[in-house]
């Protein structure tokens, strides 16, 4: 029963690892969504509805896939960081509302794809995933996550006017909480989850700005080019290790 589930899974174990590529995909989202809208000089308009193309293409290729593809799933988790940071900068450079109104109605539409969720599925599990009806539920979740992640990082950056390195310590700090909160207390893990998920965001956000702003405001002044490529080879060497762990795991287990 158990070979079973693993074969019909859609979605990423929650390991160690799963949180690594977490992060570099959101660096790299951070990275990607800037250079659409800021090196090309595309705007966010244009750059969103490029990120957003890309996501229906690996969106849907995921939904149809039978099996748990590494690639493809960081793929989609990397379309939806991106257009979160489109999404974000939308909201606030060119609609006006600002990052503290912006989170406000990216959280309310987390809360509320949850709360369907829940009432439709009697409960909510992020691991395994084998219905298709299920797994939208979980990517538009993810979607509203990265996006609510994007716009909170923003807002210490630039309303609350910490540095990249301070905004990537109070996240750093909430992660640890978080952590510590798994594993001392009894409170609902899928609840942490979704808390680490939204500020894993802004976390590896502060790297991708880290590598790509000017030396006078805390960057290394990277190219966006060079840094997205970075970005990339990391996190395409991480999912390619863990890849290659887990299959070594489950041939022990059938051994």
């Amino acid at each position: 029963m158990e070979n079973k589930i693993e074969k019909l899974n859609k979605v990423a174990r929650i390991t160690g690892f799963f949180w690594v590529m977490k992060v570099l995909a959101t660096t790299l989202g951070e990275i990607s969504g800037d250079f659409f809208s800021m090196t090309l000089n595309m705007g966010y308009v244009l750059s969103l509805a490029i990120t957003i193309a890309f996501l229906i293409v690996v969106l849907v290729i995921q939904l149809k896939s039978l099996s748990f593809q590494p690639f493809l799933y960081w793929s989609v988790i990397l379309g939806t960081t991106t257009v979160g940071t489109e999404v974000s900068d939308l909201m606030d450079r060119t609609l006006g509302l600002g990052y503290a109104l912006g989170s406000l109605i990216l959280f309310s539409g987390l809360l509320l794809v949850l709360l369907i969720w829940h009432k439709n599925e009697k409960g909510i599990k992020v691991y395994p995933i084998t219905q298709t009806r299920v797994e939208i539920f979980y990517w538009l979740a993810i979607l509203f996550s990265n996006s609510l992640g994007t716009a909170f990082g923003d807002f210490l950056s630039d309303n609350m006017g910490l540095s990249y390195l301070l905004g990537a310590l109070v996240t750093a700090g909430v992660i640890a909480i978080v952590l510590l909160l798994h594993y001392y207390t009894k409170i609902n893990r899928i609840l942490l989850f979704w808390i680490a998920f939204i500020f894993t965001r802004p976390f590896g956000a502060t790297f991708g700005d880290l590598m790509t702003k000017p030396l006078s405001l805390g960057g290394l002044n990277f190219g966006r080019g060079i840094a997205a490529l970075i970005a990339a080879g990391l996190l395409s060497f991480v999912i390619l290790y863990s890849s290659e762990k887990n299959k070594k795991i489950g041939a022990a287990n059938n051994i």
